[in-house]
């Protein structure tokens, strides 16, 4: 491990990429400190911590701690991602978009620009309705306002300030992607997160010494957790064999072929992106029925907030959708099998061409099934455990089981927000990237990657 840290700062191109993506990361914890001109910042402070186990929360996390300080970067990524979403589905549905993704780097410099104008429009609506939010909270600490302005012309500014900021954080994801290391968008979520874990570490130190976390309830939580990063890293790594075999073929006067190999088709193809994007998609709701007073809206709004059965229920099915889309954007069996054909190459007992792609599509599909579920339950069970199972909001039904509910499922561990299962998801799936990423940079420029050989030889088959 310390000769392939030695190695990093070896390499001058590999050194520059390091040190270039920890600056930008750098640049976007300082925006952390720009608030938003107009809010009262003690009454916010205070709102935060009334919704800390809410969707507020979860937003705040994706933040990085921005949204419940209200700052330039408030919004964070999600925009963008929510952009990316649409413009996907469009790519399927719309002839116009769909012909652009066939057409190479020019194709896909214009749907990443439509994502650009997407991400600006949806952090206009998104701010203007944070602005309206924050107005309609009245007092929050000691009777005063959120806002001390309230008007046109705070949410103005409230729509300029944090329009502007998003589009920043969308550049500088984009330049740690193309001059860094590793994915931009994905690194930021995770600077994000990672910087709330020292204070959550002190929280909970602190519930300790004030009886608020018992023992046993601590040790369950830390079984918890050793067993979905367990899991989390078995399955990241884990890859379904497809045996291929290469036919002898001659060419001019040397032999080529004959050799036997595998197809290794990773488990969790779409990684941390379905439950992203099904966050992401889940937090429109909430944004629009800020702006309508009505009160069925209101209604719906309180069924999609977090925990709720309902959001629970919206955010597994998201995640099953998204994990089976991303696969099929990302993964195409058709251009596999040709490939293979092409070379010569061959499954045993499976006819090159059509077969052979039905048959890796066959396996693509269980397996992403297998990938699905286990994030569904990665993302739902740690979350339900720490925050609890919110049943009084339906009738009837609630009172009942509450009373028959064990008193940690119906309020949770009461810990931080930060052990949620999505967190520690997005915090081991973008490292493990990115130290692949990293591995591999190393290893083009022959020098050994962070886990030796024969470390990670496996049998064949």
């Amino acid at each position: 491990m310390l000769d392939s840290l030695k190695s990093i700062f070896a390499v001058s191109d590999l050194r520059k990429r390091i040190l270039f993506t920890l600056a930008l990361l750098g640049v976007y914890r300082i925006g952390n400190h720009i608030p938003t001109p107009g809010v009262n910042a003690a009454a916010l402070a205070e709102l935060a911590r009334q919704a800390q186990n809410t969707m507020f929360g979860l937003y705040d996390m994706f933040s990085g701690g921005n949204l419940s300080k209200m700052t330039i970067f408030a919004l964070g990524i999600m925009p963008y991602i929510s952009a990316s979403i649409i413009l996907q589905l469009l790519v399927v549905v719309w002839p116009y978009l769909e012909r652009l993704s066939k057409e190479g780097e020019l194709g896909r410099r214009k749907i990443t620009q439509y994502t650009r104008y997407g991400t600006i429009g949806l952090s206009i609506v998104q701010s203007l309705g944070i602005a309206i939010f924050l107005e309609r909270q009245t007092e929050i600490a000691g009777g005063l306002p959120l806002v001390y302005h309230p008007g046109w012309g705070f949410r103005l500014m409230t729509v300029l300030t944090m329009t502007t900021g998003t589009t920043f954080i969308m550049w500088l994801g984009e330049q740690i992607t193309e001059r860094g290391v590793g994915e931009g968008m994905s690194l930021i979520i995770y600077a994000g997160i990672v910087v709330g874990f020292p204070t959550a570490v002190l929280t909970t130190l602190d519930q300790m010494r004030t009886g608020q976390l018992g023992l046993l309830r601590l040790a369950l939580l830390l079984v918890m957790m050793v067993v979905v990063i367990g899991v989390i890293v078995f399955v990241e790594r884990g890859h379904r064999r497809v045996p291929v075999q290469y036919a002898k073929r001659v060419v001019g006067r040397r032999m080529y072929g004959g050799s036997s190999t595998h197809i290794p088709l990773k488990v969790n193809t779409g990684g941390v992106i379905p439950p992203i994007f099904a966050s992401s998609i889940l937090a429109f709701p909430a944004t629009v029925g800020v702006l309508l007073t009505a009160g069925w809206a209101q209604s719906v709004v309180q069924q999609l907030q977090y925990g709720m059965p309902l959001y629970n229920l919206l955010y597994v099915v998201g995640i099953i959708f998204f994990t089976y889309f991303y696969t099929a954007i990302v993964f195409n069996p058709d251009d596999v099998a040709d490939n293979m054909r092409k070379y010569g190459g061959f499954v045993p007992g499976i006819r090159p061409g059509k077969r052979t792609a039905e048959y890796i599509d066959t396996i693509m599909t269980r397996i992403t099934l297998v990938a699905a579920i286990y994030l569904a339950v990665v993302c739902i069970l740690p979350e339900f455990l720490i925050s609890g199972f919110k049943v009084a909001p339906i009738p009837f039904i609630g009172d009942q089981l509450d009373a028959i509910l064990p008193n940690f499922i119906t309020q949770g561990l009461n810990v931080t927000f930060f052990f949620g299962g999505t967190s520690l998801l997005i915090v081991i799936g973008v490292a493990m990237d990115t130290v692949q990423k990293v591995e591999a940079q190393l290893i083009m420029r022959h020098y050994d990657g962070f886990m030796k050989k024969s470390k990670i030889r496996g049998r064949r088959g």
